[in-house]
Parts: structure tokens; C-alpha cells; sequence
């Protein structure tokens, strides 16, 4: 099984956090998932530099004040993701979508009622005991 390293950022604006949600994808158990943004490690790269190029990238956010939350191992039917999660903050809550269809400024107790990559999960289970 093809095993992917890659980020996600909890990113912070007061009590809310950014929840962003995929669009549709070739793997049913990730397609229109809610999940934390960020993306793949490219060779060399340290988490810390690959999650502030993702979200430049992906939503023209600005991300500083990394700090480590957790690693999440979790297996899908067909690859394997090891994702290191941090929470850091930006310069704006001002965002633009390039690679999902949906982002939301959401507490901690507005989070659970969406439907979660399973991967993310631990993150909102992490964020619910902090």
C-alpha cells in the first residue's frame, strides 16, 4: 500500500478554526469529506515549510505560529496517510478556494456535525479535549 506524508493546518482565528471541504474525488470515502487544510511534503521539505506553501497555495493564506498538535496514522482502502498537524494562525480570515468547494470558520462544537475525512478526525477529537 502506497503510504503518503503530508500536513494539515488547524488554522486559528480566536475560537473558530478553518474547515475547508474537498470536492468530488475518484475515492467515495474522501469525496465532499470536510477536513483541515494543507497537503503532500515535496522532497526536502520540512512539515513546517510544506504546510505554509499549501496554504499559500491552496487558500492565499498567510500562516504563522506553527505549534505541533499531533501525528495521525490512519489507513484508507487504498493508501496509507501519515499526517503531521499543527495549529498555527493567519494574517486574514479573508480566503480564496482553489482545491475545495467549501470553507468555514467553525468552534470546536460546530465541527462535530460535519461528515470528517477519517483521517481528520482525530484532529477534531484532539481539538474537543484542548
Amino acid at each position: 500500500m502506497k503510504t503518503i506524508n503530508v500536513v494539515a493546518g488547524v488554522v486559528r482565528n480566536g475560537s473558530k478554526f478553518l474547515c475547508v471541504q474537498r470536492g468530488s474525488h475518484k475515492y467515495p470515502y474522501i469525496s465532499e469529506k470536510w477536513e483541515f487544510p494543507g497537503g503532500k511534503l515535496e522532497v526536502g521539505e520540512t512539515p513546517e515549510a510544506a504546510l505554509i506553501r499549501e496554504l499559500k497555495e491552496e487558500l492565499e493564506l498567510n500562516a504563522f505560529n506553527l505549534n505541533y498538535l499531533l501525528t495521525v496514522d490512519h489507513s484508507y482502502p487504498d493508501f496509507r496517510i501519515i499526517m503531521e498537524t499543527f495549529v498555527c494562525e493567519s494574517t486574514s480570515i479573508e480566503f480564496q478556494l482553489s482545491e475545495h468547494q467549501m470553507g468555514l470558520w467553525l468552534g470546536v462544537d460546530e465541527m462535530v456535525g460535519l461528515d470528517w475525512a477519517a483521517a481528520d478526525v482525530p484532529i477534531v477529537n484532539a481539538l474537543q479535549n484542548v
